[in-house]
């Protein structure tokens, strides 16, 4: 390769490894809205069903916006890193345990 071709090599590199992270980001962004709709239909259906009570979807419902606020913090920088996705999918997963849980204790509303 000519030494002309090199800058002009590496630079097309880089600008493809940056829209490579930036769809990473992304669908990451995308995967966390999704998962937090999923959950916050769960939270109203079990509302609907009479499975958690006004005191539980209260409780759910603020961790929920814990969890959007630690999103716009993870990706106010524009970028998500790995352990930034980590930390987000284990707040999830909690969430979502949380939720299971509560909608099968023996706790009913009215």
């Amino acid at each position: 390769m000519t030494h002309w071709l090199q800058p002009l090599t590496a630079a097309a590199l880089g600008l493809t490894l940056f829209a490579a992270q930036a769809q990473a980001g992304d669908l990451q962004s995308q995967r966390v809205d999704n998962r937090q709709a999923r959950q916050s239909h769960r939270i109203d259906q079990g509302v609907e069903s009479g499975q958690i009570t006004p005191v539980e979807q209260a409780r759910l419902e603020q961790q929920q916006r814990h969890i959007n606020r630690l999103e716009g913090r993870t990706e106010a920088d524009g970028q998500v890193t790995g352990k930034e996705a980590v930390r987000m999918e284990k707040a999830q997963d909690r969430a979502s345990h949380k939720i299971r849980r509560t909608k099968h204790n023996r706790r009913t509303a009215g």
